[in-house]
């Protein structure tokens, strides 16, 4: 019999953040792709998170009665930006070079169409999403 104490905070295996070459473009000074750093975020936070990308949208012939409904492009491109720990997204001078207000906006418009899909592919995977986005629509219609 396993005892309790497996499940205590101190006990836990601590999920390390990942280093991922995002882009090819990006170069450091000998020439080599500079590695990207991805971190794991809570539940709690994963929940704020999804609460901020969820809206009440109201049930057609139903006076009154919404369904909440997610934007999920925003919620991954969110949680990427979340998860980002280097490059800092959140820094004012990257931003001003693209021209861009917000870190996710910022990813955007740094990574190219295949660099962010892959990216947030990656983000979902660390973590704990071992099933991309896509899969689960697949799964769901069947």
């Amino acid at each position: 019999m396993t005892s309790l104490s497996a499940f205590l905070a101190q006990n836990a295996i601590k999920v390390e953040n990942v280093k991922y070459v995002a882009s090819k473009r990006f170069l450091d000074d000998a020439g080599d792709p500079v590695e990207w750093e991805i971190k794991c975020i809570t539940s709690t936070e994963d929940e704020n998170l999804r609460k901020t990308c969820t809206s009440r949208v109201p049930i057609p012939g139903k006076k009154n009665q919404y369904t909440p409904e997610t934007d999920f492009n925003l919620y991954l491109g969110k949680l990427a930006a979340m998860c980002t720990v280097f490059p800092n997204l959140d820094d004012v001078e990257l931003q001003n070079s693209y021209g861009v207000m917000g870190s996710d906006a910022l990813l955007k418009k740094m990574l190219n169409p295949g660099e962010y899909s892959d990216y947030l592919q990656k983000v979902q995977k660390v973590n704990g999403y071992d099933t991309g986005f896509d899969e689960l629509v697949e799964d769901a219609k069947n």
